[in-house]
């Protein structure tokens, strides 16, 4: 065997002793890095639609601050005490079995990952349509042509330094402020006038806007991986407060910006917020470079995404039985080869779904919702089921108010559960739940399937 066909050590050889070396502030920074993404640019007009009143928008966004921070430092807790490859893979197993934490593997790979990088993709895309008009043929083969692209150089192992990421995030902060204070010196300038918004709205639907206010938060658990590697336990805590409050802050003076520039109205109804503030204000010179910043933002996300997705499938392969060739790890390059190009097959694959409905990004969204939110709650509630299951386990993070943190996160993850399946309805709930239940039927095949075999090498052997 090759050595780049070898497999990684599996087991307890992956749970490598991480060293604290990473300090509040360090920290902080990587969490802002971690949740401020390509979402922000996108979901508001969804945000915008859904509530109508300014008031409103901005309480969205504060309260979805709130819980992305409390759902943090649940996963803090549970990813310090158990850390693996596969992320939740791990502590869902140890919280409840085998086959959740296949179902959430096979989950992440089916829906939320492949959902989320196609979602990403049509966010570039649609930036680019503000100045290159394309019909939804041509902004879907631009969205795949630019998965594959990364996906190759991923296969290949040219994956974007830590430095290039740092730079991409330090582009999505500059471009927010930079829309921020665009807004801010038309103001001071006098401002413009926007038409009222009364009756064009349906009734406000605080639900779904919260679908796309946390889809934007999405990376906050994520950050929470971090939790193993900060000096002190507390540090943990005081990162999570203060990047999860800046990235907050930064929500905030977006959506101001948007609402004081293009008005209700216009916010609900712009497929690229940023680059219509920027035109209003500096023309087309001030969209142009808003295109571009927002462009090389979605690619950086998406470039991460694809450099990280692969990997609970491969956490989920390597105890699978008859999936040991997607537990497959390039040693050469230092990638799960399989597991990344089946995820890129199956997210070509929901791009040209997405490109056959009226808005991609939304039925990217409605698609992976439900599914997300289920799991985000499973995880929620796995934080006091595994310290009463695993007592002794060693906790370098313990959550404050544990029980009552889990309790309110939980509760508000059932919340927006609820909402995003009335919001895609039933024929929208059975195709993303049915994932699930083909998730079943595939584990049921790949274990009868693994007995024939070994009952065959047995009968040979004997």
């Amino acid at each position: 065997m090759t050595e780049s066909a070898s497999f990684l050590p599996t087991g307890a050889e992956r749970d490598m002793p991480l060293r604290r070396l990473i300090g509040p502030w360090q920290a902080s920074s990587v969490v802002m890095g971690m949740v401020v993404g390509a979402g922000i640019f996108r979901s508001a007009s969804f945000v915008g639609s859904a509530l109508g009143s300014a008031f409103a928008v901005y309480a969205a966004w504060t309260i979805g601050g709130i819980v992305a921070l409390i759902g943090a430092l649940c996963y803090a807790e549970l990813s310090s005490a158990f850390p693996h490859p596969g992320g939740d893979y791990r502590f869902l197993k140890e919280a409840y079995g085998d086959t959740i934490a296949f179902l959430f593997a096979w989950s992440r790979f089916a829906v939320i990952f492949t959902a989320s990088a196609a979602m990403l993709a049509f966010v570039g895309t649609d930036y680019l349509g503000e100045m290159i008009p394309m019909d939804g043929t041509a902004r879907a083969i631009l969205a795949g042509t630019l998965v594959v692209a990364l996906s190759a150089i991923n296969l290949r192992g040219l994956r974007t330094s830590a430095r290039s990421e740092v730079v991409f995030v330090l582009l999505d902060v500059v471009a927010l402020l930079a829309v921020g204070g665009a807004a801010l010196w038309l103001t001071l300038q006098g401002g413009v006038e926007h038409n009222p918004v009364s009756g064009s709205y349906p009734t406000p639907d605080f639900g779904v806007a919260m679908v796309y206010v946390m889809l934007a938060y999405g990376g906050f658990n994520d950050a929470a991986t971090l939790s193993a590697e900060v000096r002190r336990p507390r540090d943990m805590t005081r990162a999570l407060i203060g990047g999860m409050s800046a990235v907050t802050a930064l929500y905030l003076v977006a959506n101001w910006a948007y609402l004081q520039v293009l008005g209700s109205a216009g916010l609900a109804t712009s497929d690229a917020p940023a680059a219509a503030v920027m035109l209003a204000v500096f023309g087309r010179t001030g969209e142009t470079i808003m295109v571009a910043a927002v462009g090389l933002a979605t690619m950086a996300v998406l470039n991460a995404l694809l450099i990280v997705g692969g990997r609970t499938l491969y956490a989920a392969a390597a105890d699978t039985p008859g999936l040991e060739r997607l537990a497959g790890w390039d040693l050469s390059r230092g990638v799960p080869r399989a597991a990344i190009l089946l995820q890129t097959v199956i997210t070509l694959l929901l791009i040209v779904w997405g490109a056959l409905t009226p808005t991609g990004f939304a039925t990217m969204v409605d698609y992976m919702s439900p599914v997300y939110w289920l799991f985000l709650t499973l995880s929620a509630l796995a934080v006091p089921i595994l310290r009463r299951k695993r007592p002794a386990a060693v906790r370098p993070y313990r959550m404050p108010f544990a029980l009552l943190l889990s309790a309110i996160f939980a509760g508000v993850a059932l919340y927006i559960l609820r909402a995003s399946v009335v919001h895609v309805g039933p024929i929208g709930a059975l195709t993303s739940f049915g994932t699930i239940v083909i998730g079943l039927v595939a584990r049921w095949i790949l274990h009868r399937y693994a007995a024939r075999r070994d009952a065959r090498e047995g009968a040979c052997v004997h």
